[in-house]
């Protein structure tokens, strides 16, 4: 093999491999697809012999799969609003205000975004036990909102730096309190990391499967990640066309919520540009 070849080899490489990477993330992702369309869906990816709508109607038309559905939309919102709400708040006086133990706070932080769910599940479930929420939709939710803050503080406090004080001191020359100067003044202007944090937190909460089966009890409970289970029956019996539909079904949110957020995000780089201009 000669200089030029071996240039050839070296340059392609890379696309090789990118390409064989991608196939196997496709692959997965086009027997959910195909499968979801084949009444006799298998394990193997196959063409359909008959394309049909059953498995997604035999879901959606299931009063436990709604309730599913209804339990994580609430438990992945309530968890994002509030710790976007939470989170800016915090965020506020660690961005504005000189703290002598600011630095170690904020490494604090930083080091409780990295703890590991399954580190702390054992004591979290004996708290809930010891205050009764075990077993209730609030009391995950609270965990998921707690387990948010840290990463919510970082992010937002970061994009707060970057918004001009000046602007705040303007609103409250004009008569603004602190609170309104936040809500019409920092919140707008910080609008690309509010939405980070909200995708992340909603997404977070919304694909979590170990946190519902620890601390939920009743069927009636469950979320949809939880739901997963009535797919698998006994004996090693799968129907994996309703599974398949279910999984296209749960993704969903998550894709119209990122696609929602980029007529969000692109404002409000615009308005922050405009400020500096």
């Amino acid at each position: 093999m000669n200089a030029k070849q071996r240039k050839i080899v070296y340059r392609m490489l890379p696309y090789a491999i990118l390409t064989f990477i991608g196939i196997c993330f496709v692959l997965p992702l086009l027997w959910v697809i195909v499968a979801s369309i084949d009444s006799n869906a298998m394990q193997t990816l196959k063409l359909p012999h008959r394309v049909t709508a059953e498995n997604y109607i035999e879901v959606i038309t299931s009063r436990e799969n709604q309730r599913a559905f209804l339990i994580g939309l609430i438990m992945s919102l309530g968890q994002a609003v509030l710790v976007v709400i939470l989170a800016l708040l915090a965020a506020y006086p660690l961005s504005r205000y000189q703290m002598k133990y600011k630095k170690p706070f904020m490494l604090t932080i930083l080091f409780m975004t990295s703890l590991p769910i399954t580190a702390v599940m054992v004591p979290v479930y004996q708290l809930f036990l010891t205050l009764n929420l075990y077993d209730q939709i609030y009391g995950v939710i609270l965990f998921y909102v707690a387990s948010s803050m840290p990463y919510g503080i970082w992010m937002l406090k970061n994009f707060m730096d970057s918004v001009p004080q000046d602007l705040e001191e303007a609103a409250w020359v004009d008569g603004a309190s602190v609170f309104t100067g936040i809500r019409k003044v920092v919140a707008p202007l910080m609008i690309p990391g509010i939405c980070t944090v909200a995708i992340f937190t909603f997404s977070g909460s919304w694909g979590n499967f170990f946190v519902p089966y620890i601390l939920l009890q009743n069927p009636e409970n469950f979320p949809a990640s939880l739901k997963l289970y009535q797919f698998f029956g006994q004996y090693g019996m799968v129907e994996y066309g309703n599974l398949a539909a279910f999984s296209i079904l749960y993704a969903i949110p998550s894709i119209v919520l990122y696609i929602l957020s980029q007529r969000f995000m692109s404002k409000g780089f615009g308005l922050q540009g405009g400020t500096k201009g």
